[in-house]
């Protein structure tokens, strides 16, 4: 059976964890920094979230202070040792504290370098293209759709919203685009391998779900004149897709012949579209309008 005083410290720190939680969630939701944790389909349910969990947590309270059993469900028996507790609860408490000491900013080029830039799209298959911008396998027909639309443009302007598959149509195709101007933006990213060579990497991080799983995924820019540009400033990028070889490996390049720094967008991440073909064509219109 368990005391009465150790059901209270228990439903208290519970209660505590979670009403944290909420207030931290509603400080995110409200200062316009939910982006940076999770992506964008996610963030109107997470939003939320801050007032089940301050119900439960006044549950707990009301249980804590005024409820006065030995058992919580007639089978449960709480763990009194302190280091347990300290180890089980310290799970939740110490990257809630962190969250709220830590300021709120982008993954940059040390989330990059941990995880490693990967400079081409990974394809479902190997085989090589026969005819223009014809998929090479049922997989990648709507980047080969996409190509075609990205190729009747005087000059390829990357949209944010469909930034990686952009990337990877070109990457897919990049023998056809080769001499096409291109303009994107992202952060600075370079290591050694790329700084011998007068090169660097514009890098986004691309987010499925939430940034537990974001990858860093970038363009290996060669500019015409040696730069200095610090790590994670962020630049546009206007130039030509050049295909170059890295490490063995023949990828889609930018000759940049004008890099112009600019403010982090307010959303520096990237999401995969469900259908880019669609949203390229929308802005196309738009843009004709």
């Amino acid at each position: 059976m368990n005391k009465p005083s150790l059901i209270r410290a228990h439903n208290l720190t519970r209660a505590v964890i979670l009403l944290g939680l909420a207030i931290y969630i509603y400080h995110l939701d409200h200062s316009e920094s939910l982006h940076y944790y999770i992506a964008p389909r996610m963030e109107f349910w997470v939003s939320l979230c801050p007032a089940p969990l301050a119900c439960i947590a006044l549950s707990l309270l009301i249980q804590a202070f005024l409820v006065r059993k030995r058992s919580i469900c007639d089978c449960t028996t709480l763990p009194s040792s302190a280091v347990r507790n300290a180890a089980v609860y310290g799970i939740f408490t110490i990257p809630l504290l962190l969250g709220f000491l830590l300021p709120n900013q982008a993954l940059g080029s040390a989330a990059a370098l941990k995880k490693g830039m990967t400079l081409s799209r990974q394809y479902l298959t190997e085989q090589t293209l026969k005819e223009k911008f014809k998929s090479p396998d049922i997989y990648n027909e709507e980047f080969a759709e996409l190509a075609r639309l990205l190729y009747a443009q005087p000059v390829i302007q990357v949209n944010q919203e469909i930034f990686y598959e952009t990337i990877g149509a070109i990457d897919l195709f990049k023998q056809e685009f080769e001499g096409k101007p291109i303009r994107l933006s992202g952060f600075v990213y370079s290591d050694p391998s790329l700084d011998r060579h007068n090169a660097f990497a514009l890098g986004r991080f691309l987010v499925l779900c939430c940034t537990a799983d974001a990858a860093p995924f970038g363009v290996y820019i060669k500019p015409e004149e040696p730069v200095n540009l610090p790590q994670d400033t962020w630049v546009e990028i206007e130039g030509h897709i050049h295909v170059t070889r890295n490490q063995g490996k023949e990828i889609a390049s930018i000759n940049a012949v004008q890099i112009r720094e600019i403010k982090q967008p307010k959303t520096p991440y990237i999401y995969p579209s469900d259908n880019s073909v669609d949203k390229l064509r929308k802005e196309l219109a738009s843009i004709k309008r």
